[in-house]
């Protein structure tokens, strides 16, 4: 398929404020993007004509931002919604080995939702995991180095050669990855061998480090994680506000390049669908 055939939903509800990012990260690209109301989906409060189906997209992206304004848990009424109405079609979305990608808030619906981490399962009936308070108890919002995992399961990064390091900025209260207490470790287990840790904290040589490299105290210093199917991918720091190269905050330093270290993450879904449809 020619790339201007590819169609992206922007996902959003009333507290989502990082589409355009987004939006615009897919446009430079060459693919047909197009902001998506969840109402939209539900067929809810729209005309007839601005209905859409999931099935109308090649690829879901849930951008950041605060949907809902954060109430109950950051991302859980956006899960709650889409859960209530579109389970199904989601899992059929799943199935057939579409991409979907959730950004800082974005993540944290795709937690709620039971599409993450899913180890064994497309969608789980309840949450698995959690992005909760950060360990500083505060908002943090600065560059993040992030060492690429991935073996080459997650379609998101196969650009992306395992063990690079890239910077992606974070902005978020709530990314402290959290799994079901007591299973801890055989989760983590399971998501290595299924390739399924994509991204981890690190500091400027590469070393795992504490805060403020890990800007939250997340299990395993981990940033970014896919389904055990890899179209599934969930990451807290912002890949789209790193397009360009200006757009890292030590450019002028490092001397100027066309292009940042998060537009390989779009190129890369780009490419799979290109080769997929």
């Amino acid at each position: 398929m020619k790339r201007e055939d590819i169609r992206v939903a922007i996902l959003r509800i009333e507290g989502t404020n990082c589409e355009e990012e987004t939006f615009r990260a897919f446009a430079r690209l060459g693919v047909n993007p197009e902001y998506v109301h969840l109402k939209q989906l539900l067929g809810m409060d729209c005309r007839k004509n601005e209905r859409r189906d999931i099935f109308d997209f090649h690829c879901l992206v849930i951008p950041g931002g605060f949907s809902a304004g954060d109430y109950v848990r950051a991302g859980t009424i956006f899960a709650a919604r889409i859960k209530s109405k579109l389970s199904k079609e989601l899992k059929e979305f799943v199935i057939q080995e579409y991409p979907i990608m959730g950004i800082c808030n974005g993540f944290q619906v795709l937690i709620e939702l039971g599409l993450l981490p899913g180890i064994d399962e497309i969608i789980s009936d309840y949450p698995k995991a959690c992005l909760m308070t950060n360990d500083s108890n505060r908002f943090e919002c600065r560059p993040t180095y992030l060492k690429c995992e991935n073996r080459g399961k997650c379609v998101f990064t196969r650009k992306i050669k395992k063990g690079e390091i890239r910077l992606f900025p974070s902005a978020h209260a709530e990314g402290r990855l959290v799994l079901l207490f007591g299973k801890e470790k055989e989760m983590l287990k399971k998501m290595e061998e299924n390739d399924q840790i994509v991204f981890r904290y690190v500091d400027p040589d590469g070393n795992y480090a504490g805060y403020p490299w890990n800007p939250n105290g997340s299990v395993d210093n981990i940033a970014g994680i896919c389904n055990h199917i890899g179209n599934v991918f969930g990451i807290m720091p912002h890949p789209e506000r790193v397009f360009y190269g200006y757009q890292h905050p030590d450019w002028t330093r490092h001397g100027y390049r066309e292009f940042g270290d998060g537009r390989d993450i779009f190129e890369s879904v780009v490419d799979y669908l290109v080769r997929k449809l």
